[in-house]
């Protein structure tokens, strides 16, 4: 472990990204605050953070819920950053999306306020999501961070998890505005799909979802080329730009994408034991094309990514077969 850093609050720490980036903040040298969602009788079982290599000095759980975005307070107090990866994930779309959405910016928001009171956080991370810039209307083969999805198409569409991917595309343009206009230091990382190994319990949806030909779908992901991050590098690219002295605005997180049958081609040549369907299956698949998110800004900030498809892919089935999903 490195010297001590400071001490860094994680909102969202039980899922798949926060517990990952709370690993890594742990092993850089960071004390580290966490919040999950109110569990008054701690009957959750979080032992999965507690165990992690220097989390019985350096890592304190709150209790805290984007719907009372004050209870998050006591968490950032005393800190100098906050990753904010918390947000509402309604993707059934159960309840109305203005619900989604009032709560997922007002909980960004409150946050952003017990920032500013606490005077000692220096910046703030949020976590957007890919969904927040592509919904353009038009197929694109690359899109940079002056992209931002419609929020009136969305609604007009209404594909999968439609309700998520406006209510990111709201929140993540009210934080850099509340940012600008409050002095608050505050810029945002675009991870893509995150693949990779994961700490949490629960299989990550988006873990599920890239391995789907693994679990038997046929058409597992609703679209014909995606494009995937490894968790770790999202994770290290938090902390980069919690670190780096200078960032400003947006940051894309994805190194590179690829077409479902180059997937196919990778798991069937790797994993022969599995059933995945032929290179002709493939073909038929039906889907958006989804553009490449390009992330030079980041890689010229100094940034560096380090894993390769096959190696996101090689984690996270390994990862699985431990956890006993596959």
């Amino acid at each position: 472990m490195e010297e001590e850093k400071g001490r860094v609050c994680v909102t969202g720490g039980t899922g798949f990204i926060g517990s990952w980036i709370i690993k890594r903040l742990l092993e850089g040298g960071y004390t580290v605050n966490t919040t999950i969602r109110s569990d008054p009788g701690r009957k959750r079982d979080v032992s999965f953070l507690t165990n992690l290599p220097f989390a019985s000095k350096k890592l304190r759980i709150f209790n805290a819920d984007l719907s009372n975005p004050e209870s998050f307070s006591e968490a950032i107090e005393g800190c100098i950053g906050v990753l904010h990866t918390a947000t509402p994930i309604d993707l059934e779309v159960n309840e109305p999306e203005e619900i989604v959405t009032k709560r997922t910016i007002d909980g960004a928001l409150g946050i952003l306020k017990a920032c500013l009171n606490s005077k000692t956080v220096k910046r703030v991370v949020y976590t957007s999501s890919a969904s927040a810039v592509y919904w353009q209307g038009k197929e694109e083969e690359v899109m940079d961070e002056s992209y931002w999805s419609d929020e009136n198409l969305l609604r007009d569409l209404k594909p999968f998890a439609w309700s998520y991917s406006i209510s990111k595309t709201l929140a993540e343009k009210a934080v850099l505005e509340f940012g600008e206009q409050h002095g608050l230091d505050v810029v945002t990382l675009i991870p893509t799909f995150v693949l990779g190994p994961f700490i949490c319990p629960k299989l990550p949806g988006s873990v599920y979802t890239s391995l789907a030909f693994l679990f038997g779908e046929k058409n597992p992901l609703g679209a014909s080329r995606i494009h995937m991050v490894h968790v770790d590098d999202v994770a290290r690219a938090h902390i980069f730009l919690l670190e780096h002295p200078n960032p400003r605005g947006r940051y894309n997180c994805s190194p590179f994408i690829a077409t479902v049958e180059e997937i196919a081609e990778l798991l069937s040549a790797k994993y022969p034991k599995f059933q995945i369907p032929t290179p002709d299956e493939v073909k038929k698949i039906n889907g958006p094309k989804l553009p490449h998110l390009n992330s030079k800004k980041l890689i010229d900030a100094g940034f560096e990514f380090k894993y390769s498809l096959e190696e996101m892919y090689e984690d996270a089935i390994e990862c699985c077969k431990e956890k006993g999903h596959l």
